[in-house]
């Protein structure tokens, strides 16, 4: 029998020596009880900071699943229907065009839903040259980012009214695709909760949840473990990615607090938060989330039709709801992971498991911009689920 800790070290420290990234860790939780940790490389290789337990990373698209946990506790709450209009929080999305190449800009058919944007069916772009739509909200975003950079406050807000001035790709209920619709969704949680979504996810969900390096910003006490993340050069050596391609930035006077790519945070910040979506939503006694609100939250809402525009390779055999992929079909997938494991990935690398089946929760770091979901994360995965049969009990 293998070694969990020699296989998964092997592979993980694969990608630092032979260049793929300056560091990575990992991080694997079965039943409560941890299996496997291990950090390799360097979280920024210009300030000689190792890649450690408590390094602080960029989750860009791995905050999705926490800013659907928070609609989700307004939804238990009764202070949202899922099928309200976007509108009926944020007037700006009120009326609402949808782009035609062929007729320009057409009346939607109806409104975008809170349920469109949690499934990725509402039909917001995120900045994209092959549409139209997309061409015009790369221009919404680099005049709100170039406003920001001047001294402005740009906040969350101002973010919404950008969105909402952008045609919509398909009528709402259409294609997946993915978009700003997580960032519209922290908007709505604004609106509804009257807090700002960073101070409403740090009482609601990061101080219960106790993820203190989580948030929209790394105060200045604890930059020395902020992770630097890195882009390819031409001649395919790794150096510290500059800009902000979807107006994230994690200054204390961050005001776009974006709840699709805008957090940070640990391994084990983020580790409690998965523990307690495969405990039916409790942590440490405490119920956070309702049993029956995370079953809800982890199965495919995806429609045959709209499913066929989500073909990434990374979510083969999988559908998608609330913001997060669920897999159903194994062979399709290619992995021994479960029925109904559910989870995300980010723009740099970044990944996490979710399966409430075996009570398992698996996370890799890396900072690698346009990396997404890699092939050491299906070994790391094959490895980590193949050592559950004498865990089992």
């Amino acid at each position: 029998m293998y070694d969990l800790k020699t296989t998964m070290d092997g592979i993980i420290r694969n990608e630092v020596e032979r260049g793929w990234v300056k560091g990575a860790s990992a991080l694997l939780l079965h039943k409560g009880k941890e299996l496997y940790f291990n950090a390799f490389g360097m979280a920024d290789e210009a300030r000689h900071i190792p890649m450690k337990r408590d390094t602080i990373i960029h989750l860009y698209s791995m905050s999705k699943p926490i800013t659907a946990a928070a609609v989700m506790i307004l939804a238990e709450r009764g202070e949202i229907d899922l099928w309200d209009p976007v509108s009926k929080y944020l007037p700006c999305f009120a009326g609402q065009k949808v782009w035609s190449d062929e007729k320009g800009e057409i009346p939607a058919d109806r409104e975008p839903t809170l349920y469109d944007l949690l499934n990725m069916t509402s039909g917001i772009p995120y900045p994209d040259g092959s549409t139209e739509p997309g061409r015009r909200m790369e221009k919404v975003v680099k005049e709100l980012v170039a406003r920001r950079e001047r001294g402005e406050r740009v906040d969350t807000q101002e973010y919404m009214r950008g969105i909402a001035s952008v045609p919509l790709c398909y009528q709402p209920g259409g294609p997946w695709m993915y978009g700003f619709s997580a960032d519209v969704l922290g908007g709505v949680v604004e609106a509804v909760s009257g807090r700002t979504f960073g101070r409403f996810l740090r009482e609601e969900l990061f101080e219960p949840l106790e993820m203190p390096d989580t948030g929209f910003f790394v105060p200045k006490e604890k930059q020395g473990r902020f992770a630097q993340h890195y882009e390819p050069a031409e001649d395919g050596s790794l150096i510290p990615h500059q800009g902000s391609h979807l107006g994230e930035y994690y200054g204390e006077d961050v005001a776009f607090e974006s709840g699709g790519a805008g957090m940070v945070s640990t391994l084990d910040d983020y580790a409690h938060f998965g523990t307690m979506m495969v405990s039916g939503g409790a942590y440490k006694g405490r119920q956070i989330l309702g049993r029956k609100t995370v079953d809800f939250m982890t199965k495919n809402r995806l429609s045959a039709e709209q499913k066929a525009a989500y073909h990434w390779d990374s979510n083969s055999g999988c559908g998608y709801g609330c913001l997060m992929r669920v897999l159903e079909d194994q062979g399709t997938a290619g992995t021994i992971g479960s029925q109904g494991e559910f989870g995300w990935d980010g723009w740099t690398g970044n990944y996490v498991t979710m399966d409430p089946t075996e009570e398992f929760v698996l996370l890799y770091f890396i900072q690698r911009c346009g990396a997404g979901t890699t092939p050491a994360v299906r070994r790391l995965r094959m490895a980590a689920y193949g050592a559950l049969k004498s865990n089992t009990k």
